[in-house]
Order: structure tokens, then sequence, then C-alpha cells
């Protein structure tokens, strides 16, 4: 049986690797989703669908998914969900710079205060 720290090593990279997917899925299908010129209904479906973005989304959730159960085997739910709450604060920040979305004085608190408390969780781990 691995030691505690191995443990935390484990826990500490699942949580990592979870943010890295959950954050590029969410990426991906925002790029997918991106091209207002592609028409409305039907057509705009087939259009997203074509594109590799939607494809890489989905993979991520897919891989995100299995990484997500192992992370929550490591973890009491509450502790997990908290954590994972920090792809709130990644996905806001790659928006801004990667498609120029606004980020308010209140989104700008609101990604401190998700920060603050993830650090707090985190620290009592």
């Amino acid at each position: 049986m691995p030691g505690s720290g191995s443990i935390s090593t484990l826990v500490a990279g699942l949580w990592l690797l979870n943010i890295v997917l959950d954050s590029g899925g969410q990426l991906a299908f925002k790029a997918a989703a991106g091209n207002p010129a592609a028409g409305d209904g039907l057509a705009r479906w087939k259009h997203m669908a074509a594109r590799p973005w939607l494809w890489l989304g989905v993979g991520c959730y897919v891989i995100e998914f299995l990484v997500w159960i192992a992370f929550l085997s490591l973890l009491p739910l509450s502790e997990g969900v908290l954590l994972g709450s920090i792809n709130i604060v990644a996905i806001m920040v790659a928006g801004r710079f990667l498609f120029g979305e606004k980020l308010t004085r209140l989104r700008v608190l609101g990604i401190a205060l998700v920060t603050l408390g993830v650090m707090i969780v985190g620290l009592a781990t």
C-alpha cells in the first residue's frame, strides 16, 4: 500500500490533470461553437460536428470522466468537488486570453474568492 506522500502526489496529479482536461474540453467546445456564420439549426450542428474542436472536447471529457472518478476515490466528495471548482477560474482566465471575453471587476472578485476557497480546502486536505 502506498504511503501518504505518494497518495498526496497522486491526488495532486489527478487534480491538475482534471483541471487541464475539463478546461481544455470547455475551451474546445467554445472554439467549435464560436462561428456564428455557420448558420442556424441543423446546418450549425453539422458545421460543429465537422470541426476537430468538437471531437477534441469530447475526448477531453471522456478522459476527464475517468480522472475525476479516480480523484474522487481518494478524497471525500465534499473536498473533491470544492477542489474541482478551480476549473471555473481556469476557464474564465483562458476565455479572456483565447476568446477576448471580458473579466469585469465582479468576475475578478469571484475568481479571487473561488481561488481563496480552493486554497483553504486544499490546505485542509
